[in-house]
């Protein structure tokens, strides 16, 4: 069959698909009122259990810098008083390094009771708490009082100027370091952050 060629005054006329048929995008609603609330909700329960988690991780493995409470404070061995003398009382670390006839301590220098603030009485020979009248020996054992126990202790290490390193034997409660006497202490570390419970009685 003949195809018609156009003339040179006419326009060839081409077909071309409408817009319609070449739209290639899918067209989306908008989210309704109650799927935006969802959005919401559901952002802000995520971003909630993240500030929870983030906080349960820090308070369970806190980081303390040394020389603030929760960390290791370290001195040199001449802080260490004679031995059966007044105990030291270091109010950053909130601890009494105390020398006992049975070796080295390091108390917690709050009350086992209500948490008050013991203070040593060179006249009595021993720790009083002014609030209830709890009372406790130089190693922080207790005599009288509503204390449930003794002071706490903190974890001691010590080391000495030959290089040797003692530690607070936590499986012994907290027991007294024996200094050696034939041996100069270098320095002393009490770790804040790590406690034992004072013995009861």
């Amino acid at each position: 069959m003949a195809t018609a060629t156009p003339t040179k005054g006419e326009r060839t006329s081409i077909a071309r698909p409408s817009a319609q048929a070449t739209a290639t995008g899918v067209k989306v609603d908008a989210p309704s009122r109650r799927e935006f609330m969802y959005y919401i909700w559901g952002a802000s329960m995520a971003l909630l259990l993240g500030e929870v988690t983030a906080g349960l991780i820090w308070f369970v493995f806190p980081r303390f810098k040394a020389g603030e409470f929760g960390g290791t404070f370290d001195y040199a061995g001449d802080v260490i008083p004679e031995a059966g003398s007044a105990p030291q009382w270091f109010p950053d670390g909130r601890f009494h390094i105390s020398n006992t006839e049975a070796g080295l301590l390091a108390l917690y220098g709050v009350c086992t009771h209500l948490g008050c603030l013991p203070k040593w009485v060179g006249s009595n020979n021993r720790f009083e708490c002014p609030c209830h009248g709890s009372k406790y020996n130089i190693d922080g054992t207790w005599i009288e009082g509503p204390a449930p126990r003794g002071l706490d202790r903190f974890m001691v290490t010590i080391t000495y100027g030959d290089g040797e390193i003692v530690s607070t034997d936590k499986d012994a409660g907290g027991a007294p370091i024996r200094l050696d006497p034939n041996k100069a202490v270098q320095s002393i570390a009490v770790n804040t952050g790590d406690k034992v419970s004072g013995p009861g009685h």
